[in-house]
């Protein structure tokens, strides 16, 4: 007797659920996040139930990172001090010159990073400075308009 279902004919729904694995394994980390994405979009409880078991069995830790957990590309200024960060930023190219003008510009880069960050702060400095110059103007001018017999808040 043939049954409607493939599942059933095959070892049931755990086979189809394993079958499903290997196919998402095949297909890589991003076939997890799409199938994750569409089934928190489609059921939630489901989606959650799948990020659960993606998180459990280490699904994120796929080929597309390398194995160190290299996650440069996300990086900023704050990572600087990273072993890996400096590790790619001043590794060898081969050509000598190349190597020269990079080292150069990283170097104008962090300058103009340094300057631009010490403007930042000279500005913020001049606002705090006004803010408290106006705050105390203000309150200079309450004192002298409040009566002599009235405390001061």
């Amino acid at each position: 007797m043939q049954t409607a279902f493939p599942a059933a004919a095959t070892g049931g729904p755990l086979n189809l659920l394993r079958r499903a694995e290997a196919w998402l394994d095949d297909r890589g980390r991003m076939a997890w996040i799409a199938t994750m994405v569409l089934s928190f979009v489609v059921f939630w409880p489901v989606g959650l139930a799948l990020l659960g078991f993606m998180i459990v069995t280490r699904r994120f830790k796929g080929s597309t990172f390398r194995k160190d957990g290299d996650f440069r590309m996300f990086c900023r200024h704050r990572n600087a001090g990273h072993p890996s960060f400096n590790r790619a930023a001043f590794r060898s190219s081969g050509n000598s010159a190349f190597d020269a003008y990079k080292a150069e510009t990283l170097k104008r880069l962090e300058d103009e990073q340094q300057a631009f960050e010490g403007f930042l702060q000279r500005l913020r400095d001049a606002k705090d400075k006004q803010e408290f110059d106006s705050f105390m103007d203000d309150r200079a001018r309450r004192a002298a308009q409040a009566p002599e017999g009235e405390p001061q808040a």
